[in-house]
């Protein structure tokens, strides 16, 4: 190999070298110091089996790719004018294993769902069918998280109750114990505590 062929390799290795150590300092060493002072607030509080069941739901399904749980900087998008709630800070997540931020906004951000539809049957209904209550809506539907039954309710079952027609006549829709875990996962979904920002973000006031 020429001289001026080692002297090229060996700024290409350097230049790499360069490059990945910028990476791993920016993306990796400057996060770490920014948030390792977090304080925990007292809320969220951890989740109980059944919402952490529908945490697994959630990731199983899929529902990460469509939403988001990390509402803006009003400087940079009106994600609290759409209702979406305050912006999040790190500590909105200590209880998350994995995070699930999401990066597509195909659906609205669910970080306050809980706030904007604390219903549980409206949850389990929209699972069911999603245009019975928003007609554009693309979500898809999930009927086999639920059971389609005719005659009386039998003891313990959770009938959904549905607006008019969305259900075939004389049928009662019954929630499986995966959406009835899934709900219960939205319905923890209330990030309306107060937070201070910098760097010790998510300390409660």
């Amino acid at each position: 190999m020429s001289r001026e062929a080692q002297v090229d390799l060996t700024r290409l290795i350097a230049g790499a070298l360069a490059i990945v150590t910028f990476s791993i300092v920016a993306l990796v060493v400057m996060p770490y110091f920014l948030t390792r002072q977090t304080a925990q607030p007292v809320k969220p509080a951890p989740y109980t089996t059944a919402q952490q069941a529908g945490r697994a739901v959630y990731i199983a399904n899929g529902c990460i790719y469509c939403h988001s749980q990390q509402p803006r900087d009003p400087s940079i998008a009106p994600d609290q004018q759409r209702g979406w709630g305050r912006p999040s800070v790190p500590a909105d997540y200590v209880h998350d294993q994995p995070h699930l931020l999401g990066t597509m906004r195909t659906g609205p951000d669910l970080f306050n769902i809980a706030v904007r539809q604390p219903s549980r049957d409206w949850h389990l209904g929209h699972l069911y069918q999603p245009r019975a209550y928003m007609a554009q809506s693309i979500m898809p539907a999930y009927p086999f998280f639920f059971e389609e039954r005719t005659g009386p309710a039998q003891a313990g079952e959770v009938v959904v109750t549905l607006p008019p027609g969305a259900a075939p006549a004389g049928v009662r829709v019954v929630a499986r114990p995966e959406a009835i875990a899934l709900v219960d996962y939205l319905l923890s979904l209330d990030h309306t505590y107060p937070v201070r920002t910098g760097r010790n973000a998510g300390a409660a006031r």
